[in-house]
């Protein structure tokens, strides 16, 4: 299953993604995206081991982001893969049918490739600006995903459509009103002192709530 909120690792203000990591994952986050760059695999390697670990004690799925190899290596959950990175038909060569693969989407158009590529869900974004990406695609906004969506239903598209891009909790009811099957938060969990009151919150919008 596609968990409806996922969390989009950064390195806090101190210390590292894994410390970031550990403490979503101690508030109760279910579904860990590892997404360092500019970095090397081998330089990656350690955090991906470290992070599959983390999630296997926390009982949640981690997803690499951008390497496939990776994902195989350390048996993570998946692979999410963004538009400039390794086609999705390649990626899957590399890690099988057991593993799922997450796209990135800016459009329709982009939606449908990653449909007909056989992407297991679709990260559709970026809803504001956002200082964690790099090269940012135009910014979809609310309005945006309002449009995409009534073209997703007409088009009987049924993949899980995650938002991305710089949401606050606040932003998130306006968005799943659009028919978005969830949302991927990172700014608005890292950094935080209280990451089980924020989480706790940010689930209530979903009408989940953290065990």
């Amino acid at each position: 299953m596609i968990q409806p909120l996922q969390y989009i690792s950064q390195a806090p203000q101190t210390g590292t993604h894994i410390d970031a990591i550990q403490q979503v994952l101690k508030a109760g986050g279910k579904w860990i995206q590892l997404r360092i760059k500019n970095q090397s695999e081998a330089e990656i390697l350690p955090f991906a081991k470290a992070a599959q670990a983390l999630c296997e004690s926390y009982g949640a799925k981690l997803i690499i982001n951008d390497y496939p190899h990776l994902a195989k290596a350390v048996n993570s959950y998946g692979v999410h893969l963004g538009l400039q990175d390794m086609p999705i038909l390649e990626a899957r060569k590399i890690i099988g049918k057991h593993q799922i693969i997450g796209g990135t989407a800016n459009t329709f158009e982009h939606i449908k490739q990653r449909v007909a590529e056989g992407a297991d869900y679709i990260g559709l974004g970026p809803f504001r600006f956002t200082r964690t990406k790099e090269n940012l695609s135009p910014i979809v906004g609310l309005e945006g995903y309002q449009k995409l969506m009534e073209k997703v239903r007409k088009a009987g598209i049924s993949i899980p459509i995650i938002a991305i891009g710089g949401i606050e909790a606040e932003d998130i009811p306006a968005i799943l009103e659009t028919g978005i099957y969830g949302i991927a938060i990172s700014a608005a969990l890292t950094n935080q002192i209280q990451t089980a009151a924020v989480l706790e919150e940010i689930n209530s919008k979903f009408n989940i709530h953290s065990i």
